[in-house]
Formats: structure tokens, C-alpha cells, sequence
């Protein structure tokens, strides 16, 4: 069993690209169905984003990870598109 501390400390790497995502700053839950539904990485935005525009959130939907290892979470995302953005709140 793996604590959800525990996974905030790993990196998020894509496999596709070797691209380091960073690490996980949320998790989306689905409490009905008591499953993990994605895991959200903070956006990668540029400095410019950052003073001037909104930064978005990267959300990993959980059937894109492929493992979980003792230092990183690897991650399938065949595109720029993927992984889904979401908007900070």
C-alpha cells in the first residue's frame, strides 16, 4: 500500500518522451466508486505565463499510468494535447 504522501515525492515522467511532468500536487478521487480518477501535476507555463496569463494544471487520467516505481510514476501522453488542462482555482 502506497500513503498519498509517499506519491507527492515522486517525479511524473512521460514515457513516450522521457519529458519530466513534476511531481504530484493533487489527486482527483471519485468517492462513490472509491477509485483513483487522475493525478494533477502542477503547469509548466512559461515566465511570461506566469506574471501575465493563468498556469494550468496538468491532470493525468489514471488509466495513462503504467507504473509506479519507488521514485517515479511513469505515464503515457502521445501528444502536446495530453495530458487534459484544467484551470487553477
Amino acid at each position: 500500500m502506497i500513503r498519498v504522501a509517499e506519491l507527492r515525492q515522486r517525479e511524473v515522467i512521460n514515457v513516450i518522451d522521457g519529458r519530466r511532468l513534476g511531481t504530484i500536487k493533487d489527486i482527483d478521487l471519485d468517492l462513490e466508486e472509491g477509485r483513483v480518477r487522475a493525478l494533477i501535476v502542477p503547469g509548466q507555463g512559461s515566465k511570461f505565463l506566469f506574471f501575465f496569463g493563468r498556469e494550468e494544471d496538468l491532470v493525468i487520467p489514471w488509466e495513462n499510468v503504467v507504473k509506479i516505481g519507488i521514485d517515479v510514476i511513469l505515464v503515457e501522453s502521445y501528444s502536446s494535447t495530453a495530458p487534459v488542462h484544467r484551470e487553477k482555482a
